[in-house]
Parts: structure tokens; C-alpha cells; sequence
């Protein structure tokens, strides 16, 4: 793959308050879609409420963490599965502008789309399952 064909790599640095919020629903009205990696999942939490209020118009996903760490013995809460294959899905399918990944997040390995793709369904809103 020849470098030109890569997408472009931005750092901003030494923005503060909701400074990092505003330049990013700037950028992400030009280029879309945008991938941030932020340092904690504080921060992600932050962005994505700044930049959607900045830019309503803009889709802006949050892939949030597991919250748990690698030697618990239980199971992430299902509501965090259930956002998290979601948030996955919408990526897959192109269906946002933003995604913010916590950098803790990022590093861990994720399975094949098509994996997900093939064991996953949506319900419609209203059925309990």
C-alpha cells in the first residue's frame, strides 16, 4: 500500500477545555469519516458529548470500553456488550462520522466483522427479549 493511499494522520496538541471538541467537529464537517483515539475513556465520554454539541448535525459513536480487567471473574455488564456490538456495526456499515476509542480500548483485539456480523440481530424497539 503506497503511503499516498493512506488516509491523513492529524495530532492536535496543547488544546484546552472544549477547544480539542470544537477543532474536531471542525475537522469532521470536512472529513469523514474520523477515528479519535483519546488517552482515557474519561476523555472519549467528554469528546463525544462536546462534539455532538458543537455540531448536532454530525453522527458521533462512542466504542466504549469493557470496564473490566483481564483477570476478573465476571462478565462486562450486557449493556455494554449490547453497546459495543452496536457502536461495531455502525462503524462496519459507514453509519457515523466520529468514532472515539479510549487508547485502552483501542489495543485490544477485536474479531473479524464478518464474525459479529453472523452472530449478532437487532431487535425492534419495544420487544423484550
Amino acid at each position: 500500500m503506497h503511503r499516498d493511499s493512506l488516509p491523513a494522520h492529524r495530532r492536535y496538541t496543547r488544546l484546552s477545555g472544549s477547544s480539542d471538541a470544537l477543532a474536531l467537529s471542525r475537522l469532521a464537517r470536512s472529513e469523514k469519516p474520523l477515528a479519535v483515539i483519546t488517552a482515557t475513556a474519561l476523555d472519549a465520554q467528554r469528546l463525544v458529548e462536546e462534539v455532538a454539541w458543537f455540531s448536532p448535525e454530525l453522527r458521533v459513536c462512542l466504542l466504549p470500553d469493557w470496564e473490566t480487567l483481564p483477570y476478573d471473574q465476571f462478565s462486562p455488564h450486557q449493556d455494554l456488550v449490547s453497546e459495543r456490538l452496536a457502536t461495531l456495526y455502525r462503524i462496519q456499515r459507514g453509519e457515523l462520522d466520529v468514532a472515539v476509542v479510549p487508547a485502552p480500548t483501542a489495543l485490544v483485539r477485536l474479531c473479524p466483522p464478518a464474525y459479529i456480523a453472523g452472530r449478532t440481530f437487532f431487535s425492534p424497539d419495544g420487544d423484550k427479549a
